[in-house]
Formats: structure tokens, C-alpha cells, sequence
């Protein structure tokens, strides 16, 4: 009932958690709003959401990295509607040694990750406030807290999310606005059929991974909640906070599982 008939803008929304976090607040009876580069995925997610959920369902294609398209975009949903939630979930990764990134590569990374990020959340940012409502949800990683080998470029985008998230909070926290960092571990999606194509890490821990739809029905549970974080699964969240503590014994005893990708 929390959310019933709130508005909730997600991007990323054609796959993954995305899709899934969307399916999640149509069953809850709220309004979800699909953002995605892939237009005619959104259309079909819209047409399905509508005669499943009987709730309304709103789409727009739009690629995050494109700040131009961001401001436009917003402008034109703020017209016509109040945006109550705004889940930043777009982004993905690529897991290489340094000597093998492509500069162009890691350069889209923090454009998508970071910047678009940043973008979606300034042109919602200014009418939350106004209306001293809101909340604003950074879909981050546990690479956030703990980064690993072969996932440079990727965790200094997480942290960068973190950072951000963390500093935004306590600004918004003065506006009534809630934000939400959520931090998952490997999630059984199709991010990782751009992040490790060899395969071989999926196989490695694919007995880990967690399901997309529990992790969307998670973030969906604290929407419109003052949840600082959401950390998933539990043991990977104790190990990121062991970390923070002695970071060079983790490193240490964690050796081999961190050189699984």
C-alpha cells in the first residue's frame, strides 16, 4: 500500500533487475515508468505490465550516457507527471586485466555507470525537492565496497556510485528526500554476457548468484522507506564490511575466490 499509485521511474528497465523491479511495482498496484535504450522491449514489458497488472504503464527509449537526451527526456515526464521514485539502474561492465582495457570502453563505463547516473538524478532531484518528497535509488554493487581483480574500471564506477550516494543523502535528507544504495552481488542476468564473455566466471559461481527477482523485490520493499542501504546476499555484505577493516588480511585469505573471474 506504501507505494500504491506512486509514479517510479526505473531506467535499465529492459532486462535484468530492471525488468524485474518493474514487474515488482506493477503488482504492488504502482505506476512503473520504463527507461531503456531498447524501444521495442519496453513496448512489449508496457503492453504485458497493462493486461497483467492493470495498471497503467508508461515508456521512453533512452540511452543514460547521452546527457542531452537525459535533459530532454526528464523535462518532457515532469510535464506531465510527478515522479515519486527514481531507480538509477542502468549501467554494465567488463571484467579485464588493466593492460587489456579499451580506454573507449572504460570511457562508455563511467558515462553510463557514473555520469548518466548523475544526470537522471539532477533532473528529477530539483522537483522532489520542491515537492519535498521523493526517492532516489542508486542500483550499486558490492565492488563498491570490495573491489576485485580483473574488475578495475567496473568497482571504481561502484565506488563512484557509493560516493555519490552517500554524499546525496545527507544533502537530501534536509528536502524530505529519501536515498537508497543497493549493493548486490553476482545476480543471474545477462549483464554478464557482456562482463565475461569467456564464461568462465558465471561457472565458477553461478551456484551463488542471486536471482534477479530477489533482488527486485527487495529494492521494491524500502521504496519510499529512509533505507540507507540494501546489502545482498548477507555473508558477501559481512565480507565487504570485514574489508573496510582489515583490508589486507581479507585480501589475503580471499585470494583464491577473488581470482575466480
Amino acid at each position: 500500500m506504501r507505494i500504491e499509485g506512486k509514479q517510479i521511474v526505473i531506467t535499465g528497465a529492459s532486462s535484468g533487475i530492471g525488468e524485474q523491479m518493474a514487474y515488482e511495482v506493477a503488482k504492488r498496484k504502482a505506476i512503473p515508468v520504463l527507461l531503456a535504450r531498447n524501444e521495442k522491449k519496453l513496448a512489449d514489458m508496457a503492453e504485458h505490465i497493462q493486461q497483467t497488472y492493470s495498471v497503467p504503464c508508461r515508456y521512453e527509449a533512452l540511452d543514460v550516457s547521452d546527457i542531452t537526451a537525459v535533459e530532454a527526456t526528464f523535462h518532457k515526464l515532469l510535464q506531465e507527471m510527478e515522479i515519486d521514485v527514481l531507480v538509477n539502474n542502468a549501467g554494465f561492465g567488463v571484467f579485464r586485466h588493466i593492460e587489456d582495457i579499451d580506454l573507449t570502453e572504460a570511457e562508455k563505463m563511467l558515462e553510463v555507470n557514473v555520469l548518466g547516473m548523475i544526470a537522471c538524478t539532477k533532473a528529477v532531484y530539483s522537483h522532489m525537492i520542491n515537492r519535498r518528497s521523493g526517492h532516489i535509488i542508486n542500483i550499486a554493487s558490492q565492488a563498491g565496497k570490495m573491489a576485485t581483480p580483473k574488475s578495475s574500471v567496473y568497482a571504481a564506477t561502484k565506488h563512484a556510485v557509493l560516493g555519490f550516494t552517500n554524499s546525496l543523502r545527507m544533502e537530501a535528507a534536509q528536502h524530505g528526500v529519501f536515498v537508497t544504495a543497493v549493493n548486490p552481488g553476482p545476480i543471474a542476468t545477462s549483464f554478464f554476457a557482456i562482463a565475461d564473455s569467456s564464461g568462465s566466471y558465471v561457472k565458477n559461481i553461478e551456484k551463488w548468484m542471486l536471482r534477479p527477482e530477489a533482488v527486485a523485490r527487495r529494492v521494491v520493499d524500502v521504496m519510499m522507506t529512509p533505507a540507507r542501504e540494501v546489502n545482498m546476499p548477507g555473508w558477501m555484505s559481512v565480507g565487504s564490511r570485514l574489508y573496510q577493516l582489515v583490508p589486507s588480511l581479507v585480501e589475503k585469505v580471499a585470494k583464491r575466490a577473488f581470482f575466480q573471474k
